[in-house]
């Protein structure tokens, strides 16, 4: 099963950020690592939540565009090379990246970076052809929502 990511389109002024964090936090939807895509005007914050269609729909609820978008969570090891050799899989495959960002916390002592692919697919099987362990959605969130 693979990693859910809600994503919100966030106008760049002040307080737009905080009206989509507050719709979620309302609503219990916890957020678990996220990022931030802007420019001048807009910005795409891009987050793994516990509940990723709940806080969707509460989104579009209170008219905050979102979406949800399927991405793959690779658990690398925390050494020198190792996100290299993870991209190394991806050119070898012809896969592009479209983005990708890190959780913030190790888990069992290694990095989860979140990679976006027009085929979440194709690149999950390259890894798991190469020993990579892809990380479940229920790894990420545990049993319960």
């Amino acid at each position: 099963m693979n990693v859910t990511q809600l994503s919100a389109f966030v106008t760049n002024k002040p307080g737009h950020l905080q009206r989509v964090l507050k719709v979620l936090a309302d609503e219990n939807i916890n957020i678990i690592t996220l990022t931030i895509a802007e420019t001048v005007d807009f910005g795409i914050l891009r987050m793994i939540v516990n509940d990723p269609d709940k806080g969707y729909r509460v989104l579009k609820e209170q008219n905050i565009t979102s979406s949800i978008t399927d991405v793959l969570a690779l658990e690398i090891d925390d050494t020198p090379g190792s996100l290299f050799n993870a991209l190394d899989v991806f050119a070898q495959m012809n896969l592009n990246i479209e983005y990708m960002y890190a959780f913030t916390e190790k888990r069992d002592g290694k990095a989860v970076m979140i990679f976006r692919f027009e085929d979440v697919e194709t690149a999950k099987k390259a890894l798991i052809d190469k020993g990579y362990n892809i990380v479940r959605k229920i790894d990420i969130i545990g049993e319960n929502k």
